[in-house]
């Protein structure tokens, strides 16, 4: 039997907007399908009033979702078709409780002998709420009873007949490593982009596919709380890139109940009229008081509240996150990221009539950071553009953040070195870059620093008299002011990297008298480094430097 199909949604927008199901392609085996349902369709949903049929109660997406993953196996070759599938869906929408229908319907379906199922959780809080609903319908239906043995303390449910298992792991504490699943369901995926060992551990998970034709893997999680990183991050990119069809991938099937960006841009997911959105179970398994009167309180708290709360329950992606002794800017960044198209540093130099630069940090322990500010020819505004270096050891001495960096070296705003002074080399290769365009004004450097940026600058034919240091600590107050009144007044753009939005989230401010200060020391651990470039930047252009050169504006 040879067919085609896909898996991309492009029309997604009008159709999540229009309360549609997100189903890319029918099952491609209906037979197959049918099964399936029969049997999810037949499970008891303990935790609602009467312990309803999973078939009564659940929205059309859920039957279509389920469908879809066993309506992909071909039972004539024993292989199955779609592989990998993906659900991003808000909280309270039933994840778990489909979770344990889906894997206990594979249990069930299963011919394989001695065969291994995996539900993975990124914690052992989480695995014990993905086992729950497992084990809860198995006891309240006598034939699954008679036919599973349930094994509560290891988490395990073993099929008598088959001696098939059934396991729920928790990443923290318990190893997937030798592992040879035929179905593996991976709960809270965006717990795990918080994990730098993330990735190895999934592979570990999922290995035994290369095996088992029948197998599939199915990511299932809400958005993070903080910018998505790690394995989440770019799983929930590829996802997106296989829905919107940028990539052409018949074997992953993408569910994701987010946002169109127009209504972001527009704000309409600050209205909880919207709410229904990413919420497909709206009125069912989600309280829609509860989630208007969720909106009221945080919205009460304060944005850093209201952000993280439109994070879980309406699957906003987080794209700088906001504390509560954040810098006054940090709320204007975004937006400002918004206005310009992504630009180069090629881009910036082209369009700028003077330029100033900044460089911090470059400790063991540290990021090094440079920023450029041009001011542009035509509009006056201030383009902005960074970059960051790190070695290597920076990964080990920081692994809660690894992930992190790898995003951004992948992005390319963070250069991993493999030599302690390859990072100030190319510091000043872009100043050197920066000078023989006839535009370069100063470059502001943290005195504390100087020595070696001053000695790789001086090699790159970088005038000395244009290198100089900028006061740190409370002699920061006017170009903290500076900045964030040109964010206020959407006279600084950039070009929205990620590193920097970062960066700028991780900063806290540090009243002192009439000064205030962004120090690392108040930061805690986190790095500041580029943004304290930033400041060293505005430093220079708030001082209105002269135009030295020709410019003109690239289009």
């Amino acid at each position: 039997m040879s067919f085609s199909w896909v898996t991309s949604c492009p029309d997604w927008e009008a159709r999540i907007v229009a309360r549609q199901t997100l189903t890319p392609c029918p099952p491609l085996f209906p037979e197959q399908a049918a099964a399936a349902w029969a049997i999810f369709s037949e499970l008891r949903m303990v935790d609602a009033p009467d312990s309803p049929r999973m078939g009564d109660v659940v929205e059309p997406w859920v039957r279509e979702f389920v469908e879809g993953i066993f309506g992909a196996y071909n039972a004539e070759t024993g292989r199955r078709l779609i592989k990998e599938f993906m659900l991003l869906i808000s909280k309270k929408n039933g994840k778990s409780t489909i979770a344990a229908g889906i894997m206990l319907t594979a249990l069930l379906l299963n011919w394989r002998l001695e065969g291994e199922y995996i539900v993975l959780a990124p914690t052992k809080e989480v695995a014990d709420n993905s086992y729950k609903p497992i084990a809860a319908m198995i006891r309240a239906d006598d034939e699954l009873g008679a036919l599973l043995k349930v094994q509560d303390h290891i988490r395990t449910i073993t099929h008598l007949t088959t001696n098939a298992t059934l396991k729920v792991v928790a990443a923290d504490g318990e190893t997937v490593s030798g592992k040879k699943a035929i179905g593996v369901f991976i709960d809270e995926l965006w717990l795990f982009g918080k994990n730098p060992r993330a990735d190895a551990m999934l592979l570990e998970a999922t290995g035994g596919l290369a095996s088992r034709p029948e197998g599939f893997v199915i990511y299932a999680t809400t958005q993070s709380d903080d910018p998505p990183a790690g394995a989440f991050l770019s799983r929930l990119l590829y996802a997106r890139g296989v829905r919107d069809g940028k990539i052409d991938d018949p074997a992953f099937y993408p569910i994701l109940y987010e946002f169109p960006q127009h209504m972001l841009d527009a704000g309409a997911h600050r209205d909880v009229r919207n709410a229904y959105v990413t919420n497909p179970n709206m009125g069912y398994s989600v309280d829609e008081e509860f989630i208007a009167r969720g909106y009221r309180q945080a919205q009460e708290k304060g944005e850093a509240e209201f952000r993280g709360f439109l994070a879980k329950h309406l699957n906003v992606q987080i794209g700088l996150a906001l504390m509560s002794n954040r810098w006054a800017g940090a709320d204007f960044w975004e937006r400002q990221g918004l206005l310009e198209r992504t630009f180069s540093l090629e881009d910036l130099i082209a369009r700028s009539e003077v330029i100033d630069a900044g460089v911090d940090g470059g400790g063991l322990d540290d990021l090094l950071g440079a920023y450029v500010i041009g001011r542009c020819a035509t509009t006056r505004r201030w383009l902005g553009w960074g970059r960051a270096w790190a070695h290597p050891s920076v990964l080990e001495r920081r692994k809660s953040e690894a992930a992190r960096f790898e995003d951004f070296a992948r992005d390319g705003h963070l250069v991993l070195v493999k030599r302690i002074g390859d990072d100030v080399d190319e510091v000043a290769a872009i100043a050197a870059q920066l000078e023989k365009s006839g535009k370069l004004d100063k470059i502001g450097v943290d005195p504390s620093g100087l020595g070696g940026i001053l000695d790789a600058m001086l090699a790159a034919d970088v005038p000395e008299e244009k290198i100089i240091g900028i006061s740190q600590g409370w002699k920061m107050t006017g170009s903290i002011k500076t900045a964030e009144r040109k964010l206020a007044e959407g006279v600084l753009v950039h070009g929205g990297q990620p590193l920097m939005a970062w960066c700028i989230g991780n900063a806290k401010i540090e009243p002192r008298g009439n000064a205030v200060l962004i120090t690392k020391q108040a930061s805690g651990s986190a790095k500041i480094d580029p943004l304290m470039a930033l400041l060293n930047a505005v430093s220079l252009m708030s001082l209105n430097p002269a135009a030295s050169g020709a410019s003109f504006w690239d289009n």
